[in-house]
């Protein structure tokens, strides 16, 4: 076995071997047989160094790999949708731009009419007179009890020449040192026009209404004295009309003094049968 061609370094390590005639010639045995015995010879010295063996086997592989990964052109991603979204935001965020103009705009207009229709208008409070008042009742019982049956003669006057005013509901009491004493009682729905006077009579009554006793001892005390001072109140709501545009409800809140003296030597009440008539032509506060 030693007289068999062995092979070199360089050819056990490429694998490479090439038998010559010379070779055959020299050993006496034939070319396959050399063949064969040298391909035995290889295969040993290939698993007398597996680990050299396998790192080449692992180099080759990652090479191949390498140039395989290197041979593919690298991924491209289209340039123009990045492009293509954003122009759609943009488009959308102009016309959300555009639309929000607009609405200001007209929003805007629409204020600044108003506020210059407002200011040449120059709408004014309605003034309200007390007339007339006529008692029927006026008493105190059990020191904190008050019963008063009051007939009112209320004038009501607008002082705009272009303004119109939608009275939507009014109730009508009476207070004495800001406690009521008489029930509520409503005037119907009305419209008062340009420069127009309305009198409004409303009939106000009050059966034992309880009040406080420092305050009944002080009416009696008063009507003693021949000098009665009551409040008559006037809550409502308003609308104003300014050609065919009205406004939103207003608040409104009259207060009318009511001076009653009782001293019928002076002849400040005019007594008619069970009832006493009294002209106070009082103005009243008004608040909207």
């Amino acid at each position: 076995m030693q007289l068999l061609c062995r092979p070199s370094k360089k050819q056990a390590r490429t694998g490479l071997v090439v038998v010559s005639a010379k070779q055959e010639a020299r050993t006496g045995l034939p070319l396959d047989f050399i063949t064969r015995r040298l391909e035995v010879v290889l295969f040993r010295s290939t698993l007398s160094s597996p680990i050299s063996f396998l790192q080449r086997t692992l180099a080759d592989r990652n090479r191949s790999s390498l140039s395989l990964y290197t041979s593919l052109p690298p991924p491209q991603l289209p340039a123009t949708m990045p492009e293509k979204v954003g122009s759609g935001q943009k488009s959308k965020r102009r016309i959300l731009r555009k639309c929000f103009a607009v609405l200001f705009i007209f929003n805007f207009i629409i204020l600044l009419a108003l506020l210059i229709t407002w200011a040449i208008l120059q709408p004014k409070k309605p003034r309200f007179t007390l007339q007339e008042a006529t008692f029927f009742t006026l008493n105190v019982s059990a020191t904190n009890l008050v019963s008063a049956a009051i007939q009112l003669t209320v004038k009501a006057h607008n002082p705009n020449s272009r303004v119109g005013i939608y009275y939507d509901k009014v109730d009508v009491y009476s207070t004495y040192r800001n406690q009521q004493i008489t029930n509520y009682t409503g005037i119907p729905p009305f419209y008062q026009g340009h420069k127009d006077d309305n009198i409004w009579s409303p009939f106000i009554y009050g059966n034992n209404a309880p009040v406080a006793p420092y305050n009944g001892l002080a009416l009696s005390q008063d009507q003693w004295n021949g000098d009665v001072r009551l409040i008559i109140k006037i809550d409502g709501r308003v609308k104003w009309k300014v050609g065919s545009f009205v406004s939103r409800q207003y608040h409104i809140h009259i207060a009318c003094p009511a001076h009653i003296l009782l001293d019928y030597t002076n002849k400040t009440g005019v007594l008619i049968g069970n009832k006493t008539m009294y002209d106070l032509s009082q103005s009243c506060s008004v608040y909207v």
